[in-house]
Order: C-alpha cells, then sequence, then structure tokens
C-alpha cells in the first residue's frame, strides 16, 4: 500500500505542473466573464468531462496514431499553440458580442483542450503510462481532474471581489497571458525540432 500511494504521489505532481490548474484559473475566469454562474458550473463539468475523455482516448490510441501519423510530441505542441493563440487573438480583438466562438462550447475548446489537456499533459500521460501503468497513470489522471474541477468551479469567488470592471481588465489581461503561452508552446515545440536534427 506505501508503495502504492510512493508511486502515486510520483505521477500525480508531473501531471499537475503539466495540466496547471492554479495558472489556467485566471483563464478560466476571463473566458467565462458575463456568464451566469449555472452556466459557468455547467463548463467547469464540460471541461473536466472533456478533458477525461481526451485523456483516456490519447492513452488507448496516443502513441499509435503518433507513429501512424509520423508526428511527434512537438508537432502536437506547435498546433496547440497555434490554437490558443488564434483564440486570444479573436478575443483581443473583438468584443464579447462579436465572439465567433458559442460559449456553450469553450468547455470543449479551449478549456477543456488544450487548455486543461495539451500537449504537456498528453505527453505527461504517455511517460506516466510506460514508467507506472494504467491503474497509477488513471488513479493520478482522476486526481488531478478533481483539483481542476475544484479550482475553476470556486474560481467564481474571485469574479464576486473583483467586480464587472475588473473582470474586463482581468479578461483582457488573461487573453495576453493566453497568447503568450500559445506563443511559449510553439516556441519549445520548434526548439526541440530544431535540436532533434
Amino acid at each position: 500500500m506505501l508503495e502504492w500511494l510512493h508511486m502515486f504521489f510520483l505521477s500525480f505532481i508531473p501531471l499537475f505542473v503539466a495540466m496547471d490548474a492554479p495558472g489556467i484559473a485566471p483563464v478560466f475566469v476571463a473566458l467565462t466573464e458575463g456568464l451566469s454562474e449555472r452556466t459557468r458550473r455547467e463548463l467547469v463539468t464540460q471541461a473536466t468531462v472533456t478533458a477525461l475523455l481526451i485523456a483516456i482516448g490519447f492513452m488507448a490510441i496516443g502513441n499509435v496514431v503518433f507513429k501512424f501519423l509520423g508526428i511527434t510530441d512537438s508537432d502536437f505542441r506547435i498546433a496547440g499553440g497555434l490554437v490558443l493563440v488564434i483564440l486570444s487573438v479573436v478575443d483581443l480583438v473583438f468584443s464579447q458580442a462579436e465572439r465567433r466562438t458559442p460559449s456553450g462550447h469553450i468547455g470543449v475548446v479551449p478549456i477543456g483542450i488544450p487548455l486543461i489537456m495539451g500537449p504537456a499533459a498528453m505527453t505527461t500521460i504517455l511517460i506516466l503510462l510506460d514508467s507506472y501503468g494504467y491503474v497509477i497513470t488513471i488513479s493520478s489522471l482522476l486526481a488531478n481532474l478533481v483539483a481542476v474541477w475544484l479550482t475553476f468551479r470556486y474560481s467564481g469567488k474571485l469574479l464576486g471581489l473583483i467586480g464587472p470592471g475588473g473582470a474586463k481588465a482581468i479578461a483582457k489581461i488573461a487573453s495576453l497571458f493566453l497568447a503568450a503561452i500559445g506563443v511559449m508552446m510553439i516556441r519549445v515545440g520548434v526548439t526541440a525540432i530544431i535540436n532533434a536534427h
């Protein structure tokens, strides 16, 4: 039992860092700014369920698909970065009324994927599978998703503290950070590809 807990802890920490729930909570608050509390709760559940399904699917066929298509984790990281950059630019350029992304689906993209279950988390899952097997990896994944759900679920209290004006300011700042995260993912992916050759 003690050995299992030790392996669980060793698998939980890297995945927690890769998913970075506290780090992306402000982005969640920004993306759901102006939505009702009920809608935000639904999006929290939608996002975590999406991340779970994507992770399970990726565990099942990730390595096979990557090898079949000739995709590396660096390619995957660059693609995820591009998605984040595009979404953040749309958020910065257009007002909330003009946004083309329907609020009912942002729980899937970009919150579920690639924010929660992005390239870093997916790559970490594949590494954990090789190191600890399915039981430990799935246990660690579920524990991390519970942490994500709780973090996002109670992020609304922040909105109550800062008010509508503060929420709009944070929304724009978070969009800039979202763009920066996307650029970072692209940079890391490109650097890895260059270093590999």
